[in-house]
């Protein structure tokens, strides 16, 4: 590569060598295709080596072009600007707060102006005291006024984890709760009523996986982690039966029906999504012709606060049930006059299929009804910190919010990651990428959107992936290789810390995979808890002893594994090796052997770490090493929960598939259905039946002589 095309990818903050996270650790140097893919991608030309020192002096050129930069995101106690302009000798500085108040502000110059041509620019530091929060920010430089956006940010993370007392809960997979009511697939009264339970058992906490809403018209595209908004709701989890319009007559004809669909081993998405909606558009129709006055200025309210992001979202989903009964390849195959959210097409589109899309709206208003009085219910059951929701790290290519918001995705690549221990051939996952530049261009407004919009009813919000806050690894289509494109550390951490504390929402990294040295150390010094899982917390990059639970951190959550590893039953058969092997990750018989051998080795060691611990319940205790073909060792998720909630982190969730003996994982990175039903597995006992079940009785006794 050579020195040129070098110098201006690290300028756009595009990574051309890297390391990965694997077992054996290689540092790679990136394809040199790739790399000018994503010049490309950020707006720069560089076939050429002419082309490439043209966008070089372009590049250099940038920040000369406007006088204040798009947005100033700052600490509230470092509050730092720049300005570049002819003169800057006479500037004047006032903002105005959201409640549409003024202020002048003091300032001092910083740094001596560096000069380009006739221009100079400066750093000013704001000297008045700011509160956290917004502002619009007017700099008159001269004659001229000059306007951008300031953020002014905490120093941490809002915090609310009581001192005196660890806490824990439950992770939950919604769509995977089984009970003699719903329909086939866990709802937001299911969580209302495992809300109860949690309160019963001395629960503070439920993880969830994303709710974001998903494919209209394919609802077996269930990957809860592939949303076509990250602002909006799945429609799936919305209770029927509690909806205000539904009548108990309406599903007498479907009665035979729902009890397949609930009596079904695996989710059948499109059997109970079409049925909803069926049932959901009868609801509807009385809503328009009824007379609930408060109802209806509920609706037109949450209409006017979502505005143009749910209007966007809704002409999407009328738009593309339309178009997809006759074109394929999603919204980038459509004509051209509905391919941009603005146009005058999708302006006629609108008008002429009002009803329709009002009802693509009903949908959200509704489930979002539903869920805030799930979080009524933790409010009112004492539960500390509530739900803890899920940030997915990306959105769906063909989706809602990638069309709504031309320019600010990378075109024709998708996000992954490089190999890690746990994913050693690595990972495609082919989300959509927001281009760092741009987001800054538009305030990071999607960002800020996009937070909010989970923490709305949360006490604490799980970001997957963490480590996109500082960078991601993009994938092109046309290549099977990437490399890590960079975004405005500092910037993304002080917005987060803003949202937090303005939403009162504690937030967890999910930092399992390629971390950057120093990563994990900088996002506790701002208050985000890391996630700590049973599996990774081992000496020797993960390959030896499992910690004591006294080294675990006193800043992470903590659980036994996630929703991408194998329950503790399965893991410890090594049914996930067999599986990985049946559907070729596991290249060949040499190394399925070897993974059954160190996995022999890993049943040891875990067997000692928990013998050290003196978990091991009173009436059923060790009695062997349990060598493969021998029995489940009986007492052995008691231990392991109990083990667990030893630990020195502050909260630990509870994953029901290792206390319920559950022998299958809810998905396989890396597989698509046809190869392993992900998302698709039940839950083995009914919500209604948990309180009764022994494994479940067991070990959240476990659990509450630790906790």
């Amino acid at each position: 590569m050579n020195e040129n095309l070098q110098k201006l990818a690290e300028a756009l903050g595009i990574i051309v060598s890297f390391s990965d996270a694997g077992l054996k650790r290689q540092d790679y140097a990136a394809d040199e295709k790739v790399v000018r893919f994503l010049i490309k991608a950020f707006g720069y030309a560089a076939d050429t080596d002419a082309e490439i020192s043209d966008s070089i002096k372009r590049l250099e050129k940038r920040r000369w072009q406007t006088v204040l930069q798009p947005m100033y995101v700052c600490r509230q106690n470092n509050i730092i600007i720049d300005i570049a302009a002819a003169d800057l000798s006479a500037i004047s500085l006032r903002v105005q707060d959201s409640a549409g108040n003024n202020h002048d502000l003091n300032y001092e110059y910083c740094c001596n102006a560096v000069s380009n041509g006739r221009l100079y620019k400066e750093d000013l530091r704001i000297t008045t005291p700011l509160d956290i929060g917004y502002y619009d920010l007017t700099a008159i430089v001269g004659t001229k006024e000059y306007k951008t956006r300031l953020a002014v940010a905490p120093e941490q993370c809002y915090k609310a984890l009581p001192d005196e007392k660890k806490l824990w809960g439950f992770a939950l997979q919604l769509y995977s709760v089984k009970s003699n009511r719903n329909w086939g697939v866990g709802d937001f009264t299911d969580l209302k009523n495992f809300v109860k339970l949690c309160q019963k058992s001395g629960a503070d906490i439920i993880g969830l996986n994303p709710l974001n809403i998903l494919s209209h018209d394919y609802p077996e595209e269930a990957s809860p982690y592939a949303s076509i908004s990250r602002q909006y709701l799945n429609p799936i989890y919305i209770d029927i039966e509690s909806v205000p319009e539904f009548m108990p007559d309406d599903m007498l004809p479907f009665e035979n029906r729902i009890k397949e669909l609930r009596a079904s081993e695996l989710i059948r998405y499109t059997d109970v999504y079409t049925l909803k909606i069926q049932m959901l558009e009868k609801c509807f129709s009385r809503f328009l012709s009824g007379k609930d006055i408060t109802r209806r200025k509920a609706y037109e309210q949450f209409c006017r606060n979502n505005g143009e992001s749910l209007q966007c979202l809704a002409v999407f989903q009328t738009l593309y049930e339309q178009q997809t009964q006759t074109i394929w390849g999603g919204w980038p195959a459509w004509p051209k006059e509905y391919r941009t959210p603005t146009s005058s097409g999708i302006r006629r589109f609108a008008e002429q299929n009002k009803e329709r899309i009002e009802f693509f709206k009903f949908l959200q208003f509704e489930a979002a009804r539903q869920l805030a009085g799930v979080k009524d219910e933790t409010d009112a059951r004492g539960l500390r910190i509530g739900l803890y929701t899920d940030l997915a790290v990306g959105v769906g290519r063909d989706s809602a919010e990638n069309w709504s918001n031309p320019g600010l995705f990378v075109k024709d690549a998708g996000t992954g990651a490089p190999p890690d221990a746990f994913f050693p051939g690595g990972q495609k996952w082919g989300l959509g990428t927001f281009l760092p530049q741009e987001l800054k261009e538009r305030q990071y407004r999607p960002f800020i959107d996009i937070l909010r919009a989970n923490m709305q009813n949360a006490g604490a919000l799980r970001i997957d992936h963490v480590m996109s806050l500082m960078r991601l690894y993009v994938i092109p289509d046309a290549c099977d290789s990437g490399t890590y494109i960079y975004y405005n550390f500092e910037d993304m951490l002080n917005i987060v810390a803003l949202e937090s504390r303005l939403n009162k929402c504690m937030i967890v990294g999910e930092s399992i995979g390629n971390v950057p040295p120093g990563f994990i150390e900088t996002i506790q010094s701002r208050g985000i808890y890391a996630l700590s899982v049973l599996w990774a917390e081992r000496w020797d990059f993960g390959a030896g002893d499992f910690k004591a639970p006294e080294q675990y951190s006193q800043n992470a959550f903590t659980s036994v594994g996630t929703h991408d590893m194998a329950p503790l039953k399965m893991w410890w058969f090594g049914y996930d090796i067999a599986l990985n092997f049946s559907v070729g990750i596991i290249k060949n018989a040499i190394g399925r052997d070897a993974a059954y051998h160190q996995r022999e080795a890993d049943r040891g060691r875990l067997l000692a770490v928990l013998d050290r611990a003196g978990v091991w319940p009173a009436d059923k205790p060790r009695s062997g090493d349990y060598l493969f073909g021998e029995k489940y060792p009986e007492g052995i998720e008691e231990a392991v929960e109990r083990f667990m909630s030893q630990t020195s982190s502050p909260v630990f969730l509870a994953q029901l598939e290792d206390i319920l003996h559950v022998e299958t994982r809810q998905n396989l990175p890396g597989t698509d259905r046809d190869k392993h039903p992900n998302w698709r597995h039940k839950l083995p006992v009914n919500l209604e039946d948990l309180a009764n079940d022994s494994a479940y009785i067991r070990c959240v006794a476990a659990i509450r002589k630790e906790r």
